[in-house]
């Protein structure tokens, strides 16, 4: 029985697949709404507020380059434990930074160890789905994600109210650090009890320090050596620099929407919890389509989930660039903040989606780091581009250059997608 044809159930791999990734993006999805107002209150101008948000992007950008290193090596649940270890001292520098220079290399360490964590959960994911399901698992993992962002920011809002202050939003991650890492040290190791096909197929042990093969019958095969980022980069520099910009521009409107959102409610006035309970609620528009992102995917090819998603973030960015100043400038962003969720959730999981549709086998995780530097570099760049032209010209300019931005990636899309990816509907 091949992957793709033994029995799977998104049940089985429920419990250890996604419940330690809901805790860790409960705690994550709680602190970044807050990150641009932290800043403020540490004296950063609204340009550099837009900066220190970006520096989680960046973390992840440079986090991606040791990940499938590191995830190749010492397996998918010990990265998990490991990364969950240093996001908590993060933390801990941000509950303690005395000025933005700190809380910026705080929120750095943050996304470095985002970028392990997330991509350790994406290898299982791709050795061990078959494809015929791939698209609703990883939109699932997707869904699990902004699961997290829709309900962080509601526990933010509440803790402040309780509070007054912000210090105990941090606090909220450190909890769900500790508790995923409990889970991943009481669960059974996924890549020992999942991922492994029916007996007389070779078994990938994905905790080899190589991407080894063992059979049945615990013979060992050759070896295959495990590449690093930049050489994979090289083996795969076509696919990479055409379907990978489009993934590097995808990566960039979803931060453009992720940063843009807080510091719009900053520079409107409006207040912290009222801030945090938009975005929660935008969260759980964005939350609610994964499932749908992935049916659509599964049945109808990746480009009927990746225009629509696309077209609608530039298109959302370019409506928001021109209310700032207008009297009803709240309303229309609340509007075009749950607009902006809509479009991202029928994208959810299309970058894991494609990534593993284009991942080579046995060992997926160093092409998926790449894979995912690609995705990252749009992500890191693009609010530190926010963030520069707002102090040049203003956060309107912004919004409307990066809707621009998000209609010229479609159109990547609509080219290379079919070319790289020509997913074809199944019959159901």
């Amino acid at each position: 029985m091949s992957n793709d044809e033994r029995p799977f159930s998104l049940r089985s791999v429920a419990l250890v697949a996604f419940l330690p990734t809901l805790l860790f993006s409960i705690g994550e999805g709680a602190i970044i709404p807050l990150i641009p107002v932290v800043a403020s209150d540490l004296g950063a101008s609204l340009a550099i507020a837009g900066v220190i948000a970006a520096m989680v992007m960046l973390g992840e950008l440079v986090g991606d380059i040791p990940s499938g290193w590191i995830v190749s090596r010492i397996g998918e649940r010990n990265a998990m434990i490991w990364a969950s270890a240093l996001t908590i001292g993060a933390v801990i520098v941000c509950i303690l930074a005395p000025n933005p220079l700190v809380l910026g290399l705080g929120i750095f360490l943050v996304g470095l160890a985002t970028a392990i964590f997330a991509l350790a959960r994406h290898a299982f994911m791709t050795n061990y789905v078959p494809l015929v399901y791939r698209a609703r698992a990883l939109s699932t993992l997707g869904g699990v994600f902004r699961a997290g962002w829709f309900v962080g920011p509601f526990l933010s809002a509440g803790l402040i109210h309780l509070t007054g202050g912000t210090q105990a939003v941090f606090w909220v991650f450190i909890v769900c650090c500790v508790g995923a890492s409990v889970l991943l040290l009481l669960l059974p190791d996924p890549s020992k009890t999942f991922a492994v096909p029916s007996a007389g197929k070779t078994v990938f042990d994905a905790t080899a320090t190589t991407a080894g093969a063992i059979s049945s019958t615990g013979t060992a095969r050759p070896a295959v050596p495990v590449q690093g980022l930049f050489q994979t980069i090289w083996s795969h520099r076509g696919v990479l620099l055409r379907l990978g910009t489009g993934a590097g521009l995808i990566g960039a409107m979803r931060a453009t929407r992720t940063v843009m959102l807080p510091l719009w409610a900053v520079s409107i006035g409006i207040s912290t919890p009222d801030t945090a309970l938009i975005i929660g609620i935008a969260g759980g528009i964005d939350f609610a389509l994964f499932y749908a992102s992935g049916q659509i995917m599964d049945r109808f090819g990746r480009i009927w989930s990746a225009l629509p998603s696309m077209i609608g973030l530039g298109a959302g960015h370019l409506a928001l660039a021109f209310t700032h100043d207008l009297p009803s400038n709240v309303e229309w962003f609340i509007g075009v903040a749950m607009f902006l969720s809509l479009a991202n959730g029928i994208g959810s999981g299309l970058l894991m989606t494609l990534g593993a549709d284009l991942a080579p086998r046995p060992n997926p995780a160093p092409f998926l780091g790449a894979w995912r530097f690609t995705a990252d570099f749009g992500s890191a760049a693009a609010p530190l581009a926010v963030a520069g032209i707002t102090a040049l010209a203003s956060l309107s300019v912004a919004s409307g250059l990066m809707g621009v931005v998000g209609l010229c990636g479609a159109v990547l899309l609509r080219r290379y997608l079919p070319r790289y990816a020509p997913h074809r509907p199944r019959q159901f």
